[in-house]
């Protein structure tokens, strides 16, 4: 399996012959290496319906024919928009051929801005996936919350990507203790540094984090599997 991280919330996860993208912003997002018109991905996974997490998702599907996987509410929405939209729900689980996909709790807002109008995407999330026997966590934008400790104690956590741009999501201190509820071998920081409301230092969080490997990575940098 190859992950890398490519800026805000954007991760690439390479496994099974698949190629994966979560949370594909690219076109408007300052901090990605990604180009629009290079990327193939086979699957899309969503944490929830904000534009910059859904992103170039609608474009990148219907040139790619990708499976878009998301919350029922948005998933619908883009079902609608002519993407192969597979929905789920907050709690769930279910076995694709590229690996198991489970949603979590995530506390945040959902929605999805056209020109025209303010979408109402349902819940937001969190994502479980599983693959290759390594277990990833994608916390999406949320808060602190403390039945993190139950999907630590759950689930071997190889890596967590975990937002600490505080004002909208989880700041630094926050995130920190989330790494002691959730036990990941190894976390890293994401959803910072894309706007100047969410500036943070990576380090700062870093020095926080006791028991865990922190990996502080540049957009295109891959993750250190354990």
């Amino acid at each position: 399996m190859e992950i890398s991280y490519h800026g805000h919330s954007v991760v690439k996860i390479k496994t099974n012959g698949t190629t994966i993208l979560i949370d594909p912003f690219i076109t408007g997002n300052p901090l990605t290496d990604l180009k629009v018109e290079e990327e193939k991905p086979d699957v899309i996974l969503l944490t929830h319906g904000h534009n910059d997490h859904v992103g170039d998702t609608i474009a990148l599907a219907k040139a790619h024919n990708s499976q878009v996987v998301a919350l029922n509410e948005l998933a619908v929405y883009l079902q609608k928009q002519g993407v192969n939209a597979h929905p789920m729900g907050v709690g769930g689980a279910y076995e694709f051929p590229f690996g198991k996909v489970k949603y979590t709790l995530a506390f945040h807002g959902s929605t999805y801005e056209t020109e025209t109008e303010v979408v109402n995407a349902g819940n937001p999330g969190g994502i479980l996936f599983y693959a290759e026997g390594l277990t990833i966590y994608h916390a999406g934008d949320t808060a602190l919350f403390g039945d993190m400790k139950l999907i630590g104690d759950r689930n071997e956590i190889d890596v967590a990507f975990l937002p600490i741009g505080d004002n909208f999501t989880m700041g630094p201190e926050d995130a920190a203790y989330a790494v002691e509820l959730l036990r990941p071998k190894t976390v890293v920081p994401i959803h910072y540094n894309t706007f100047p409301v969410i500036k943070q230092d990576p380090n700062d969080f870093a020095k926080l984090v006791k028991n865990s490997k922190v990996q502080i990575l540049e957009a295109g940098q891959e993750v250190e599997l354990p």
